[in-house]
């Protein structure tokens, strides 16, 4: 699969980068690996691969294995909203750092 340099610059403008000609063709180049690597993958037979839909094995269980999910309460939410500029619990708005 080939990139082309258009592919790059629409990248690089969707993250802000403002890349020299060098970065570009750089990039380019190391993209174009990636995707050339990635498609190889579709050349492996999966057909009788199973699906994995859980990450313990067979001999793990998930109550020897996982610890129970606790909610504990933080309580500095009201200390931080009183030193907010703006504050209307339970958030604040700060103010716009991105301008495009």
């Amino acid at each position: 699969m080939k990139i082309s340099r258009e592919d790059v610059l629409r990248v690089a403008e969707l993250a802000y980068l403002d890349l020299s000609e060098a970065e570009l063709e750089s990039y380019r180049k190391q993209i174009d690996e990636i995707l050339e690597y990635i498609g190889k993958l579709d050349e492996l037979e999966t057909a009788n691969v199973e699906p994995m839909a859980q990450v313990l094995s067979d001999d793990q269980t998930a109550d020897a294995t996982l610890r129970e999910d606790l909610v504990v309460p933080s309580g500095v939410a009201e200390d931080v909203l009183k030193h907010a500029p703006d504050p209307e619990p339970p958030y604040f708005r700060v103010p716009k750092v991105i301008e495009r």
